[in-house]
């Protein structure tokens, strides 16, 4: 994430790009905006805001070699003292338009920018900015004519998020620039983060943290509720987020030994291990640090509700990994033929 308090907008310009799949064309321009101070003290939070809760960071790839990766490329010229911005502008957009390969991809306007002065981490750096808008909303506009106010309908931009965005800060650790993305439109994410930036995620702990517990949360929806019930798998996502919150280096066996009470549990974990890192082309780490940022996130996506078929639903606090056993309890009656939950409490609220 970044902070944006210091930050100011260098450069921008805006082209549009189209689809070859449905004949539209790329139009470009041919300077660079010269903004009011109105436009400008609206542009710049609208364009950086998105940025500012973005936990996870990617890097360059390329499976040959990174420096072949065309954003890559793009914006190391884009950083150099006297770069021609117009003409390396176009060059990312016609990237950007060879990457339309469906008719399914959107046109829309482009927007490169040149900023300064963003605050990542503990320091200070210059950012090139790509946004892609997809989408514009229908708006009034009421105007004065012969002395009288009439309204049309125009079409504008949301001032409130980007449809696409990439952050390319000017700063590297050993595995390349750190890039930022954000997309709120999903449909075609493989275009915008492989097809577009080919970029991925680095090999820290954020990445480790996030594999990890995603790994725990198809395991208790696909395992440990089918088999076992509602109540064993919000049980075991709580621990899970216990255990996390409580240290600082997880090592996967002594977290196996800590939240499984049964062998045979272990064995089903380490099952489903091996087929979900083949699946989904992960490896997840024996030991590694946990990412503060990469597990309150995470922990955001864990739903801990059990739900019955007879339309009642029981939620759990995910934060609580003992109150499930201690003030839950699981039976069956005979008479009814059905299974029952006992819930335990002192008071209600």
């Amino acid at each position: 994430m970044i902070k944006r308090q210091k930050a100011s907008l260098r450069s921008c310009i805006i082209h549009k790009v189209g689809n070859k799949f449905n004949g539209t064309k790329n139009a470009f321009s041919d300077a660079i905006v010269d903004f009011d101070e109105a436009t400008y003290n609206l542009m710049l939070p609208y364009l950086l805001r998105p940025f500012m809760s973005v936990a996870e960071n990617y890097r360059f790839h390329h499976h040959s070699d990174v420096a072949l990766n065309e954003i890559n490329t793009y914006s190391d010229q884009l950083f150099k003292e006297g770069a021609d911005f117009v003409d390396i502008s176009k060059h990312i957009v016609t990237h950007l338009f060879e990457q339309s390969n469906s008719a399914q991809i959107k046109t829309g306007d482009v927007l490169i920018c040149h900023f300064e002065n963003i605050q990542y981490e503990d320091y200070f750096t210059d950012a090139i900015g790509i946004f892609k808008i997809e989408n514009k909303t229908e708006f009034f506009q009421t105007y004065l004519e012969d002395n009288n106010y009439d309204i049309l309908v125009q079409k504008g931009i949301q001032a409130k998020k980007v449809d696409k965005g990439c952050l390319i800060l000017n700063t590297s650790d050993m595995e390349g620039k750190i890039v930022l993305s954000v997309d709120n439109n999903t449909y075609d994410t493989q275009y915008w983060i492989k097809s577009f930036l080919n970029i991925r995620y680095p090999d820290d702990s954020n990445q480790h943290t996030k594999n990890c517990i995603e790994l725990c949360r198809e395991f208790s929806k696909e395992v440990l509720q089918p088999n076992f019930g509602g109540q064993e798998q919000s049980n075991f996502l709580a621990k899970t987020v216990d255990f996390f919150k409580e240290n600082e280096i997880v090592n996967i066996d002594t977290f196996k030994e800590e939240v499984f009470d049964e062998e045979d549990k272990i064995q089903l974990f380490e099952d489903y291990k091996k087929t979900y890192e083949t699946d989904n082309k992960v490896l997840i780490r024996n030991q590694f640090d946990v990412s503060e940022v990469a597990l309150k996130k995470q922990k955001q996506k864990i739903k801990t509700e059990i739900k019955l078929d007879t339309n009642i639903q029981i939620k759990l606090d995910v934060d609580a990994p003992d109150a499930s056993a201690e003030y839950l309890e699981r039976g069956y009656d005979e008479e009814k033929k059905m299974h029952f939950y006992k819930v335990f409490f002192n008071d209600e609220s």
